[in-house]
This record gives C-alpha cells, structure tokens and sequence, in this order.
C-alpha cells in the first residue's frame, strides 16, 4: 500500500538579523538555514494497517502526512502509495484517499450537512445506490441524523468531527488520514468516534495513519506505532514491543484476604498500600505475572488480584524526556 524509502523533505528558513540596523541589514542581505523537516525516513505499510504515527509539536509527522497526501514534493527519497507517485498524479490520487484533519473541516460552512454530503458525492463521482448505503450505514454509526439538516457553523466540535469522518469516507477510499480526530473532544465523543474507526478498518479493511497527542487513541486502536523526532525515524514496530523496550515495569495489585505486616516478595517491590490491598511492581525482564502471582499466593492468603500494564503516556513521555530513542 505505503512504501517509503528515505525520503527527506528541507525548508529554506530566512535568517533574521538583530539589533541595530538589522531592518537595512534583513532587506539587503538574505541569509538562510536549512531546516531538515524530514530527514531520511523509510517505511512500509501494508494494506489494511491501522498504525499510530506519534511525535512532539515539530518533529516532522504533519509535513510527512502532507507528503503522503501529494500536498508538498518531497526533497528526496522515493514515496509510492497505492501505485502511485502522489504530488505526481494528484486528480488521481486523491480520488482513493480521505482525509480528516482535527482543526479543519472539508464540509461548506454554511450548507446544512446533508447538503455538502451531497455535494462530496459528485465532486467524488459516487453512484447513487452507493451513496445512499454508505450515508445511511455512517448516519447509523455516527449518529448524525439529529443534525444532518443543521448547518456546519452551527455544529459542536463533535457533531462536525462525525460529519467530516463521513465525508471523508462516502467514496470508499482505501486511505484514509486521520490527523488529531479527538482533538478537544469530551469522553463520550471520543469514544463514539474511536469506535467507527476500529469499524472501518476491520469491516471495511481500510487502511488508516492516525497522527494523535491523544495516547488513548493509541492504545485503543492501534497495534503498530512509528514515531518520529528532529525529523528522523525512532521507532517502528508494536505496541507492545515499545512498552517492552521502555518501560517494561508492570504492577500487580493484589487484595489479601487478610491483614499481613509484611507483604514483601522475591522479585517485586511493594510502591503502595491501602488497607489490605497491595500495590506491587515489577520488571517484565525479570519474573513474569504467574510467576510473581505463584510466590504471593504461597505465602499469602489472596482475595482477588489485577495486572496492570504501564500507562502509554508515561512511556512515550519517558523517551522524549530522556531521549531513548537517540542512544
């Protein structure tokens, strides 16, 4: 589907003087630096993928997206999506491909929904039996019919994420770009929309890149992540894998059924206590959870017991900080 073989993608960015003068200087002199937005990135996606494409503000995931959707010509490398050079064959290209971007919308602002709905179905050529199933099933899954007659200025932020993921999809596309879907969304909204993209992916088989700050978004679609840093590629690879490499301490929160005074156990360390429940945590590298849950119910008398694997964010938030990935 998505081949990508060290691609670069480099901005001229004016440097401006400073202090005195510098207004004569900057209009007679142009000086410039060389900003490697994207530097020598190379990854396949393979149809049906649903892959996290993760990174800071500035780390090059949003000018990847653009290349990827033919928006901007890359510097170098080689980019194939689908057969096709994008930024090469737009009209093309863009007639397999849909786009969702949290800030923006592609609906008419002033048209009620129905109406740019319609609109999108012969701007995108669909016929009209097709049209008709694909906004009927969206309407079902998406609940717009309370406001498919209302126009799109007068939407909350989640009645017009729902619309613009239909839109985004009434032509059938094979891609799809998610960039920031729950952005500034309240729980239910979020989930509402977490769930219709885990739908269209697996009903559908469609192959989606969601960029996100969200992690719960991560974690709960996503099994493979990339994430990208100063341009360059850091990770490629599962989920599970990063956690594994990174933060491979999981808890283990165990209820006595009894009150013990020392609850300590060979290859765990007890971070908490509340009452006669306890709070263990532990190395994955080290004992595993039957391991570690044999050794506890040998000495103690246990109530109920739960694994709980380490929170994405702090993970992801560990190897920015401590840059990880770099050494």
């Amino acid at each position: 589907m998505i081949q990508v073989h060290n691609l670069h993608k480099h901005f001229k960015v004016t440097r401006h003087h400073q202090g005195r003068l510098a207004g004569v200087r900057n209009l007679l002199t142009r000086e410039y630096r060389l900003v490697k937005a994207v530097d020598n990135v190379s990854f396949t996606i393979q149809t049906g993928e649903l892959v996290g494409y993760l990174g800071p503000n500035g780390a090059g995931k949003s000018t990847t997206i653009k290349m990827l959707t033919g928006l901007l010509v890359p510097t170098g490398g080689d980019l194939v999506v689908n057969g096709r050079i994008p930024h090469q064959s737009r009209q093309q290209y863009v007639a397999n491909i849909g786009v969702v971007f949290g800030q923006r919308t592609t609906l008419w602002w002033d048209l009620p929904v129905i109406e740019s709905l319609e609109l999108l179905q012969h701007v995108y050529r669909v016929p009209a039996d097709r049209f008709r199933q694909n906004l009927s099933e969206f309407t079902d899954l998406l609940d717009l019919k309370p406001f498919l007659h209302t126009p799109v200025r007068s939407l909350s932020l989640g009645q017009r994420m729902r619309a613009d993921l239909c839109a985004a999809l009434l032509h059938d596309p094979a891609l799809l770009f998610l960039d920031e879907p729950t952005i500034g969304l309240d729980v239910v909204a979020k989930e509402r929309i977490r769930q219709f993209i885990q739908h269209v992916n697996r009903e559908r088989g469609t192959t989606i890149i969601l960029t996100t700050h969200d992690l719960q978004d991560v974690e709960k679609l996503c099994e493979r992540v990339m994430i990208i840093d100063h341009g360059r590629l850091l990770f490629d690879g599962q989920l599970n894998d990063l956690r594994e490499r990174f933060d491979g301490r999981r808890e283990l929160l165990v209820d006595m059924a009894e009150a013990y005074e020392d609850v300590s156990v060979e290859g765990a360390q007890v971070v908490a206590r509340d009452g006669w429940q306890v709070t263990y945590q532990f190395s994955r590298s080290s004992v595993t959870a039957s391991e570690l849950i044999s050794r506890i119910s040998q000495r103690y008398r246990i109530r109920d017991l739960a694994v709980r694997e380490p929170d994405i964010e702090a993970t992801i938030r560990r190897i920015y900080e401590e840059r990880l990935l770099e050494t």
